[in-house]
């Protein structure tokens, strides 16, 4: 993109962790994020701005940053972060989010995976700070050689190891995998709702 040129984006995902890290690298990226996103972007997702009601008086103590959405469950607010959002980018960060037992990784994951199924065509990013995410990389790459994740999914996942370049990659990105699923469907069911199936076996 050149200078001063909005993105095609205007609602982002991020997933970032609750600890800084211990080198600067990673928050000067996460603040070059910020800057960037913030002239481009019109509206940000983040784990507080979709929030369950159980976590409320938890998590939320004082004044929030922009509106709060409340909803039922984890599930919920996955599958609502997901759909609002037309990109995801992922800073550095750990396996979870102590302060609201969110997975990072496995959110992160799971929009990889829901963008190879078909639920969604969205680029997934990673802000790779100081080649925070190489070994990850690295391990889908083995996933590729070793048969267990073909060509085309493997590019679902876009990194650079800038706020600025990365951007430009997902702005270029185009779905080449073949999806398992024919639509996209943000339905979601509750275990509850559906009969188990030997409920009405003899005993």
């Amino acid at each position: 993109m050149e200078e001063n040129q909005r993105t095609k984006f205007s609602k982002i995902c991020v997933f970032c962790g609750s600890h800084s890290g211990h080198r600067e690298v990673f928050s000067d990226a996460a603040i070059e994020l910020g800057n960037e996103l913030n002239f481009n972007l019109k509206y940000l997702l983040y784990g507080f701005r979709i929030i369950p009601k159980a976590l409320m008086p938890i998590e939320i103590s004082g004044e929030t940053v922009g509106d709060v959405r409340i909803v039922a469950d984890m599930h919920e607010r996955k599958a609502a972060m997901a759909q609002e959002a037309e990109a995801f980018i992922a800073l550095p960060g750990e396996f979870s989010n102590s302060k609201d037992s969110s997975k990072f990784l496995k959110e992160l994951l799971e929009m990889i995976t829901w963008a190879q199924l078909g639920i969604h065509k969205k680029t997934v990013g990673l802000l790779n700070a100081d080649g925070y995410y190489n070994n990850l990389l690295a391990l889908f790459d083995t996933g590729v050689e070793e048969g267990f994740i073909k060509p085309g999914a493997r590019n679902i996942v876009v990194s650079a190891p800038s706020a600025r370049e990365l951007m430009e990659k997902m702005e270029l990105y185009t779905p080449s995998h073949k999806h398992i699923a024919s639509h996209q469907s943000w339905k979601v069911e509750q275990l509850g709702d559906y009969p188990l199936i030997n409920q009405n076996r003899p005993q």
